[in-house]
């Protein structure tokens, strides 16, 4: 079980950004903080985008197992690595 804040919270850390760093965001504060499966199955979380200075958020899927991804907001010159299954 996990929530959309769990989630961007440790993926905002992985790309040295936080909270702070928000800038819009699709969710509300309280649809951030609804407890879901983010394992195998079906995907349970709610779509969202999210964007700070930086990056652009946003969930991802393999055969149900949810996470979250992100790309440059800005042409930077490096490639996305490949996004869901692997």
């Amino acid at each position: 079980m996990t929530t959309w804040r769990e989630s961007i919270g440790k993926a905002l850390i992985s790309n040295d950004e936080t909270w702070k760093d928000v800038e819009s965001n699709t969710l509300t504060k309280e649809e951030l903080d609804i407890s879901f499966f983010n394992g195998w199955g079906a995907p349970d979380g709610k779509p969202f985008t999210l964007w700070t200075k930086n990056r652009v958020y946003f969930p991802v899927c393999y055969d149900g197992k949810e996470w979250v991804s992100s790309v440059s907001r800005n042409p930077d010159g490096k490639p996305t690595k490949h996004v869901g299954g692997y």
